[in-house]
């Protein structure tokens, strides 16, 4: 089977970079990510030495996943001058963002973030004109009320990506009401996570999706410490299944609209270095951004 995914990788490896945007690495939408290497033999019917080119999977991290940042979705810096807003409504355990706001510097992006109350609807709508992508970290109870949700679904229909967090009973409270208005999905129940997941070998079944942007250079990731689960819903394509075979994470991708929904924001804080979220986050924010909508206006400036 993982020759079957070897062989599917390479195949969309190399679809992806004929057909790449400057922003994203050679690598985007590989799991299992190879190179050509040179490699010298014997030709049998001659005795003659002779070299070739084979393909190799490049160096891996102690997870198993590739190991440097030219594997991750995106160029180092890509989106330098672009913002990621964040209504960061549950900063419990020691949760202070600090771990993502480094990994998304990586790629260029600053991070503007309200902590625990919700800025008024006025305040959220002229920080949203300046910001490419908004992610909602939700609380134990709903804070945000409906001239927030015009605000946030006004900055959803115009493409900017949206990012949706919340983890197990009962921290969905504005997950769910932001959700449901906007794609008529939710989140529910508590489940332990605490595992490492490898890459899907069967639909609904625990693992990360291959060959999404989003998991681009991902083989093994992280769950989650104890994470919510996703009502199904043909409207969304499943990233990760959790160790229960649950749906931890999926996006949704319409009409030029891009949302991410995710029943486990303890991986944003809880064993960041176990496998993979780092190079999630990123992937994540890269995908967000929606080049494939908004071409050079999100991108930086490489003069």
């Amino acid at each position: 089977m993982k020759t079957k995914i070897i062989l599917i990788s390479l195949f969309i490896g190399l679809f992806s970079i004929s057909n790449s945007f400057a922003q994203y690495n050679r690598a985007a939408a590989m799991n299992i990510i190879t190179e050509g290497v040179e490699e010298v033999y014997i030709e049998q019917s001659s005795g003659q030495k002779k070299s070739r080119t084979v393909q190799k999977e490049v160096a891996s991290d102690t997870y198993g996943n590739a190991k440097g940042n030219q594997y991750d979705l995106a160029v180092d810096g890509a989106f330098k001058g672009q913002t990621v807003a964040v209504l960061h409504l549950y900063t419990g355990g020691g949760f202070d963002f600090e771990l993502p706001k480094r990994a998304l510097a990586e790629k260029g992006f600053s991070v503007y973030r309200w902590k625990n109350i919700p800025p008024s609807a006025k305040e959220l709508k002229e920080a949203l004109d300046k910001s490419c992508q908004l992610w909602i970290i939700s609380g134990s109870s709903q804070q945000l009320n409906e001239e927030h949700l015009a605000v946030i679904k006004e900055f959803f229909e115009s493409g900017k990506g949206l990012y949706i967090w919340g983890d197990n009973t009962p921290y969905y409270g504005d997950a769910n009401f932001i959700s449901k208005a906007l794609i008529g999905v939710e989140m529910l129940g508590n489940v332990n996570g605490q595992q490492v997941v490898n890459l899907q070998m069967e639909e609904k079944k625990a693992g990360v999706t291959p060959n999404h942007l989003i998991t681009t250079g991902i083989q093994n990731i992280y769950e989650g410490h104890t994470i919510a689960t996703l009502t199904e819903s043909k409207e969304l394509t499943p990233i990760i299944y959790g160790s229960a075979n649950n749906l931890v994470t999926a996006v949704y991708e319409k009409e030029g609209r891009r949302l991410i929904l995710d029943g486990g924001f303890t991986r944003l804080y809880i064993n960041w270095d176990a496998a993979g979220t780092g190079r999630y986050v990123k992937n994540a924010a890269a995908w967000l951004v929606n080049y494939e909508r908004f071409g050079e206006d999100v991108v930086a400036n490489k003069e």
